[in-house]
């Protein structure tokens, strides 16, 4: 047994708060009885529970997904192309997922995927600043006055970019081109390829080594694993918002 606000909180409809004030407005029932009074129990199993003459239904379990994407692959639910898409690479669960923003076809890396829309948002939205690490493998011999331009930011069509954190990592004479770690928290559309493409290089190879904070330690190119409670905790604890109930 239950009590019936908690029950309609854990079934994502409303808060609890909210949930008490549209039982006080007569819009809940109890096996089509109206329920106005609070700290009624109910058993969900045994009683019909309605809101607003919906019946109350157990909301979806919510799941937390790692993906080394490799290339090829597309980041999207669906492709009308009938191109690869990451979800033909996690395991087969009830539950329907999205990609927490995307790589390009031809990036690969770490890539989130889940159902939690709350935690979703956070993660994009543009003023919690989510730190995303690349490895980027360009053509050319990049020059100290290039790598200058990217870490105070560079123009693109879009207007101008963020000041980035910028080294370089290595540089391979034999075959022409430069090794770049590179630091946003922009999430523009093929950023890293165009913000080197501005300064006159263009990526060869591209991959995401990081994410919030976390990494692929541990996952092979194509491989998968659910988040930890610790990491999802962390994740919410960056966008500020509160972890939903599962």
């Amino acid at each position: 047994m239950e009590r019936l606000q908690k029950l309609i909180s854990r079934a994502g409809i409303a808060s609890r708060r909210t949930a008490e004030k549209m039982i006080a407005e007569g819009r809940v029932s109890v096996d089509g009885q109206v329920v106005t009074q609070m700290g009624v129990s109910v058993d969900p199993v045994k009683h019909r529970i309605c809101v607003d003459g919906k019946p109350l239904t157990k909301r979806e379990r919510l799941v937390y997904f790692m993906l080394y994407k490799p290339r090829g692959y597309i980041s999207t639910v669906k492709d009308e192309r009938g191109r690869r898409t990451v979800l033909e690479l996690l395991p087969a669960i009830p539950e329907r997922v999205y990609p927490v923003g995307r790589l390009d076809g031809n990036t690969e890396g770490l890539l989130l995927l889940t159902n939690d829309g709350t935690l979703m948002n956070g993660l994009l939205h543009p003023r919690n600043e989510i730190r995303k690490t690349y490895i980027a493998q360009v053509e050319g011999d990049v020059t100290a006055d290039a790598v200058g331009h990217l870490r105070r930011g560079v123009r693109l069509s879009d207007g101008m970019t963020a000041p980035a954190e910028v080294q370089i990592l290595a540089r391979d004479g034999e075959r022409g081109r430069t090794q770049l770690e590179i630091v946003i928290h922009e999430g523009r559309n093929r950023q890293v390829r165009r913000m080197c493409e501005a300064v006159g290089y263009t990526v060869h190879r591209l991959k995401r080594i990081r994410f919030a904070g976390l990494d692929l330690y541990g996952l092979r190119r194509g491989g998968c694993r659910s988040l930890t409670e610790e990491e999802v905790s962390f994740l919410y604890e960056l966008t500020n918002f509160r972890r939903q109930a599962n």
